[in-house]
């Protein structure tokens, strides 16, 4: 197999951790394309645009299970492969101990704005409810 190829980044020659995720990050941006799609079709389509407020978001959309839980599955793949691919590219370009200290802040982060988006789409209701 030729180290580089022109459709993107070869498969990994060993097993493990850097497999999972080069086969992760591809299945992930099928999901999120899928993913992205439905939520345009479900916004757009099946609801009238003009009527999209924030107050109809609280009190249509997201009192709606489905609609919550496609929000999460969005944030959850939107954010696992956003931060697998800037992991790609700090193993890539980053070296010694500035790799550790990049990738500690950057899991740091990913945790903080995961906790953060779910804390969001499963706690924020309709103000004064």
């Amino acid at each position: 197999m030729a180290l580089y190829s022109r459709s993107g980044r070869p498969r990994p020659q060993g097993g493990g951790f850097e497999l999972a995720t080069w086969y992760y990050m591809r299945l992930s941006g099928v999901a999120l394309f899928v993913l992205a799609l439905t939520h345009f079709s479900v916004q757009h389509f099946l609801s009238d645009p003009k009527d999209q407020t924030a107050n109809w978001i609280f009190a249509e959309a997201w009192n709606n299970v489905f609609r919550r839980g496609l929000d999460w599955l969005m944030l959850v793949f939107v954010l696992s492969h956003g931060f697998l691919g800037m992991r790609t590219v700090t193993m890539d370009y980053v070296k010694g101990g500035k790799r550790i200290l990049v990738l500690s802040v950057l899991y740091l982060a990913g945790a903080a704005v995961f906790a953060m988006g779910t804390m969001v789409v499963f706690t924020v209701t309709l103000p004064g409810s």
